[in-house]
């Protein structure tokens, strides 16, 4: 799923909202708390309205139906230890590599409202509440960072611009309950800390806190905190005893906080396993091994000279490299590299956060300005302000968090949400040095737009409410602001007859798989995740075979329903791939005699069928 916008449930509160709230602002005086209050109240009320739109309480992307089976099986009395998912895929199912870090609090948040409320009811007030507690560390993050930056100006600025960003984003909307918000809080207590003023150690403790459980939720992050890390190091080489603190903090911190985590979610029969999608002992050993060196050195070297810090530092990154090509050299390869072929045409070549620049042109040409635009937008800023010599030492440090994100968001468009996220930082401060000039030259019209027009194109929105008028203009809907359209045959109502059938096990586009788990108490071969690839590519192939070919492929991996779904894109490709394959047949209305009926309310979209022995 895209990281984009959600207009159609937020846009009517955003405008009002955000002037009353600006408004208010101006007149918090020297209580920056005031205003930092104000903002979370602001985004909580958007998501608030959001929450009570929406049709489901559970959000719309796969990965939040499918975190919400996982948490259910813990709560049911699956291990703490164990993340398989085993009703998903062929026999014996599928180990996931989520983090329990996430589904506990979610769990907490279902038993505390389970004393009082039926268990739907419960998972519905639990999945309302928790994206909204992450606003909190969000908001405070940002505030802190542009107050350590740029002081109480530049802190507003950057709260209104978090404000326009987080109520635009479904992320933090009820219902969402993948990792990526918990990400996003925790790159914002990470930026927070690190641009603590120079040699607190406070700061510097809570970045490397951040930094270590980031890793445990998520790999994605992993570039931003290995980034964040070497900014730790360098300044240290840089300014020696002065942030010997600093450093020391961070680098322990991060290095503690990682080992706990793998310790508290590593079961120990895995801690010789190296996996490069979650925290295994590859990350662990990379992640320990620098925020050791890291406190070694600062301990160490900092009364030393320039060079001695350098050398210093330059052992330890040799000691950390020797780490990974020992322990995990193939965590510095794509992990999606070696993919079937099939999969990569079929499915990932499909998944809107997989594609790249390239791809998203041509399918989604207006995303490009609310994807990319603040983002290219902070690095020309920092790139033009280190050249000037205008707070150089921290136009550097966003520099090296914002131009790799970048570069990583080109590849694959998922790291647009934390390169918007980043951007918001050096653009509120430039945002606020313009408006200082302003307030100096009251009769410069130009300080004025210049004012003006660098906060607007500062607001991924904006450039979303652009893309749409000129696409309303030329006639299309193919916008951010259209969202994304849930297909009919992943709702309650169409899989309402998959129920009453006897617990088997389902062949279905992928796209379907989390939905069915949710739903049902069938097992799926397929829901659209890379370990699950034995299961994805099974159910492939029984739509690529001929009628006869399908029927023994059924039969051979014990499937006992069959879910065929009109209007799924994947089944499309799969019946022009193959035009005499079961699934282009089942789309004539041929219907092979090994399969059976089930019936289905009126036109179904989701047309589902007994597999006969």
């Amino acid at each position: 799923m895209l990281p984009q916008t959600s207009f159609r449930s937020a846009q009517p509160t955003t405008r009002a909202a955000t002037t009353r709230w600006l408004a208010t602002l101006r007149a918090s005086g020297d209580r920056p708390w005031v205003a930092v209050l104000l903002a979370i109240i602001v985004v909580v009320v958007a998501s608030v309205i959001a929450g009570i739109r929406a049709t489901d309480y559970v959000g719309g992307d796969n990965d939040d139906a499918m975190r919400l089976v996982e948490v259910r099986d813990f709560l049911a009395g699956q291990g703490w230890f164990d993340m398989m998912q085993y009703r998903l895929g062929l026999a014996g199912g599928t180990l996931m590599h989520w983090s329990r870090l996430v589904d506990l609090p979610i769990a907490g948040l279902i038993a505390v409202f389970g004393l009082v409320l039926p268990p739907e009811r419960s998972e519905a007030a639990a999945l309302f509440v928790w994206p909204i507690l992450l606003i909190v560390p969000v908001v405070i993050g940002v505030a802190r960072a542009c107050n350590n930056i740029g002081g109480r100006q530049t802190m507003l600025i950057g709260l209104g611009l978090i404000v326009l960003s987080l109520i635009s984003n479904v992320r933090f909307q009820p219902g969402d309950i993948d990792h990526h918000n918990v990400q996003l809080a925790l790159i914002a207590l990470l930026v927070a800390g690190l641009t603590d003023p120079l040699g607190r150690t406070g700061g510097h403790v809570l970045a490397g806190i951040a930094a270590g459980i980031a890793i445990a939720v998520g790999v994605e992050t992993t570039p931003l905190v290995a980034t964040a890390g070497t900014i730790v190091a360098l300044r240290w080489a840089w300014h020696g005893s002065r942030m010997e603190g600093a450093a020391k903090a961070f680098g322990l911190s991060l290095a503690v906080t990682v080992a706990a985590a793998f310790l508290a979610t590593t079961p120990p029969h895995l801690y010789g396993m190296v996996t490069c999608d979650n925290l295994s002992l590859g990350f662990f050993a990379i992640a320990t091994s620098g925020g050791t060196t890291l406190y070694l050195s600062a301990l160490t070297a900092s009364k030393g000279s320039p060079r001695v810090r350098a050398l210093a530092l330059a052992v330890s990154a040799a000691a950390v490299v020797i780490v990974t090509m020992v322990v995990a050299p193939q965590c510095l390869a794509n992990p999606l590299a070696s993919l079937d072929p099939l999969l990569k045409t079929l499915w990932l070549d499909r998944v809107e956060e997989a594609q790249s620049i390239v791809q998203l042109s041509q399918t989604m040409p207006s995303y490009l300005g609310f994807g990319f635009a603040a983002g290219i937008l902070a690095v020309l800023t920092c790139l033009i302000r280190i050249w000037r010599n205008d707070k150089r030492e921290i136009h550097v440090i966003f520099l090296a968090l914002c131009l790799p994100t970048l570069a990583i968001s080109l590849f694959q468009i998922r790291g647009t949400t934390f390169l918007n996220f980043l951007s918001i930082f050096p653009l509120a401060l430039a945002v606020s040095d313009l408006r200082h000039r302003a307030q100096r030259e009251p009769r410069s019209t130009r300080a004025e737009l210049a004012f003006a027009g660098l906060m607007l194109a500062s607001v991924p929105s904006v450039w979303a409410l652009a893309a749409a008028a000129i696409a309303s203009m030329a006639g299309t809907d193919d916008t951010v602001m259209t969202g994304v359209k849930t297909s009919a045959c992943v709702t309650r109502e169409a899989l309402l007859p998959l129920v009453g059938e006897p617990s088997g096990l389902v062949a279905a586009p992928s796209n379907l798989g989390a939905a069915i788990l949710r739903f049902t108490p069938h097992h799926v071969l397929a829901a659209p995740y890379h370990r699950n690839t034995a299961g994805m590519l099974a159910e492939l192939n029984i739509g690529l075979a001929s009628p006869t070919a399908a029927g023994d492929l059924l039969r051979r991996d014990g499937v006992t329903l069959l879910a065929y779904c009109t209007e799924d894109g994947q089944t499309e490709l799969v019946a022009q791939r193959a035009p005499d394959g079961l699934y282009a047949t089942l789309g004539k209305g041929i219907v092979p005699d090994y399969l059976a009926p089930v019936q289905t309310p009126g036109e179904a979209a989701l047309k589902i069928f007994r597999v006969r022995d």
